[in-house]
């Protein structure tokens, strides 16, 4: 299969699947002396790692992260530096039930990727979905803590900002609160809603999705080009690359087509710094598909996950209709998890539009 790496200049190749004996990445262009620490990519996977909840999966894997290759150790031996060669990042997976899957070896899941891998290629790994299943991106999320380091003072966080029909109330957002809860909510008050909408959702075998919130700060004016290297686009494409993601939305998105020109368009003044100042930020940071220097927002729709206690109607690879119900441990909501995942792909197309900048106007 084709088409597994991501950016220009900061590449991004993951491999590895849901039951295979590890997976992991190979970031290439990744400039030499970025200092960082095994412990530091850790904590973004710790955030995404299964298990932590009720709300979330129950497979337990550690994600320890291993560093192949691509750096050196300071003098401290544990500081790593990066020598601008291809970094190789691998976790291994430790707790596979394969077996939970034998009854849908030739049978299609529906919502799941099972009936497309099998149509185009002819084969497919029912085994948690093969490279399809949501483990792949633990990866991502290890390229994503590297990233960070590419450009300099960049901020990335995400937080969920509605679940199903359920949604947080802005007035009372506040960062704080993300790490504090199993949702990574920025609304104290929203979380027992959460837990107690996302308990009956649970009890009952379904799911439900979710919509999630990436705030970039520190990002510098001009970053992307026009036309077709915007850095909006490739934000929605990487977005919308992250399993179960079925919409993205840059600065207002929809919500834009609802306005007038007069509310829509972000006034600008004179800073104190002598820098430009916006006014309001409905363009989400982009204009024209270059970065404006405001903080860069998106947000991308999850899909309620498919696997499902409740019985579908689907077909078999026989074309025989039958019934399927999907075995195994599930998320209720796959759009909790996916918040430490939507910041590393929002960080690792930054450091590539970062690079690829720089190397085209030689400005910093």
């Amino acid at each position: 299969m084709s088409h597994n790496t991501f950016g220009h200049l900061f590449r991004v190749t993951t491999w590895g699947e849901s039951h295979g004996i590890a997976l992991g990445c190979v970031i290439d262009g990744c400039p030499p002396n970025i200092r960082f620490s095994e412990m530091e990519i850790q904590s973004f996977l710790d955030k995404r790692r299964p298990g932590q909840s009720r709300f979330v999966t129950q497979r337990r894997e550690p994600d320890q992260v291993r560093v192949l290759s691509g750096v050196i150790l300071d003098d401290d031996q544990e500081t790593m530096i990066t020598t601008g060669t291809p970094i190789s990042l691998m976790i291994e997976n430790v707790d596979q039930r394969s077996k939970d899957y034998s009854d849908i070896a030739r049978r299609y899941r529906p919502g799941h990727a099972d009936y497309t891998y099998d149509a185009k290629y002819g084969i497919r790994d029912f085994r948690g979905g093969g490279r399809s299943s949501a483990r792949e991106t633990a990866a991502r999320v290890a390229a994503g803590a590297i990233a960070r380091k590419v450009m300099p003072d960049l901020s990335v966080r995400g937080a969920l900002v509605s679940m199903g029909i359920k949604s947080v109330d802005r007035d009372r957002w506040n960062w704080g609160e993300v790490d504090k809860n199993d949702f990574f909510c920025p609304d104290a008050e929203s979380v027992p809603v959460f837990t107690e909408y996302l308990d009956g959702v649970r009890k009952a075998g379904s799911s439900v999705g979710a919509v999630i919130e990436i705030v970039a700060e520190g990002v510098p004016a001009g970053l992307g080009a026009p036309i077709y290297a915007k850095l909006d686009q490739d934000i929605a494409s990487n977005l919308m690359s992250i399993n179960a993601v079925k919409g993205v939305e840059i600065g207002n998105g929809f919500e834009a087509a609802r306005l007038t020109g007069e509310a829509n368009a972000d006034e600008m003044r004179m800073g104190n710094d002598g820098s430009p100042l916006f006014l309001s930020n409905h363009a989400g940071g982009v204009l024209g598909g270059i970065s404006n220097g405001a903080p860069v927002v998106a947000r991308f729709a999850v899909k309620p996950t498919s696997s499902i206690l409740n019985p579908r109607k689907s077909i078999d690879a026989d074309g025989n209709e039958i019934d399927v119900v999907t075995k195994g441990r599930h998320d209720p909501c796959v759009g909790i998890r996916a918040v430490p995942i939507g910041e590393a792909m929002m960080a690792c197309t930054l450091a590539d539009h970062y690079l690829r900048h720089r190397g085209q106007t030689g400005r910093v």
